[in-house]
């Protein structure tokens, strides 16, 4: 980006956040951004290791993501899916056949001994991506569900029940005692990282997993750089996912104010969508409101534009 100097950080869940890193890649040099995917909502399944939000930003970055479906790689086929249900295998996870080649190996990279950050480095090169992908750390972090039919593990609250249990709250299993990958807190560290973004993804299960990593909210608000949060909430709905459901169960409104201030004193700088331009008065972090909605790698690069700019005058 001209007249943007230093580094900077994305702290990215899914889909939504997927497409402002997406947009940061366009704007940043490879040794500007460092972009750090959730991996609490992994899994293993079928006896493979699924990362699903290192994969949907991984395919995001490497445009070969399906923007239709919202998930997984365009121009997909399920042939082992349906070969998986007439054998009458367990198939509520759907795998899309180019989509598997990517799991089996991830799978046996980590059963040769390989971490999930070298085996995330290895499966970018692969697919082209100069930037850096990251997971949050090489230890298992799992992100558990408290619902009213009992605790569920992410993916099976998320796509066996279809997000439909009501949520009373969240638990990290192995949160404690994971490391942050070393090279996040490299980054916090070094005096040149001139901003934090927390990209648009839900602050529930995205983003507090990597809050919540030893050190990681500290090191945050000890760095100089602004910390700048998207709202993934957009005239009280989420633009992906069950955050707002999410939100009106934990007895909060489901608006972009009150992502603000779950964040609280951890924001230097937050974005909003014109359409919540009511709600900027009630914020008493510095805020900016403009188009965040990204439909096109125009309007990619124009919020990761928009973002840094804003961030800049932070400082």
């Amino acid at each position: 980006m001209a007249g943007f100097d230093g580094k900077v950080i994305a702290l990215t869940g899914g889909v939504g956040g997927a497409k402002l890193a997406r947009g940061l890649t366009e704007v940043l040099s490879p040794d500007q951004l460092l972009i750090v995917a959730n991996t609490a909502d992994d899994f293993e399944h079928l006896g493979l290791s699924i990362s699903p939000d290192l994969d949907s930003v991984m395919y995001a970055l490497a445009d070969q993501n399906d923007t239709e479906r919202g998930w997984g790689l365009a121009g997909e086929s399920w042939q082992a899916m349906e070969s998986l249900k007439a054998l009458g295998g367990d198939d509520w996870f759907r795998l899309g056949d180019k989509d598997l080649a990517t799991h089996l190996w991830r799978s046996q990279l980590l059963r040769d001994g390989h971490s999930l950050s070298d085996t995330t480095r290895l499966l970018c090169q692969a697919l082209g991506l100069h930037h850096r992908l990251i997971p949050m750390s090489d230890d298992p972090v799992r992100t558990l569900v408290a619902t009213e039919r009992g605790e569920l593990g992410f993916q099976h609250y998320f796509v066996r029940e279809q997000c439909e249990p009501k949520v009373s709250g969240f638990r990290f299993a192995g949160i404690e005692t994971a490391s942050p990958a070393a090279e996040l807190m490299d980054w916090l560290a070094d005096d040149r990282l001139a901003a934090i973004v927390i990209c648009p993804s839900n602050p529930f299960v995205s983003v507090d997993p990597i809050l919540q990593l030893q050190g990681v909210r500290a090191a945050m608000q000890a760095s100089p750089a602004p910390v700048v949060a998207v709202s993934p909430i957009v005239g009280g709905m989420a633009v992906k996912g069950p955050a707002a459901k999410m939100m009106e169960e934990l007895s909060m409104p489901a608006s972009a104010d009150a992502v603000a201030q779950w964040y609280g004193d951890l924001l230097n700088g937050y974005v909003m969508d014109i359409v919540d331009r009511n709600l900027a008065s009630s914020l008493s972090v510095p805020n900016k409101v403009i188009p965040t909605l990204m439909s096109s790698l125009a309007s990619k690069r124009k919020l990761a534009l928009d973002v840094l700019d804003f961030s800049r005058h932070l400082n």
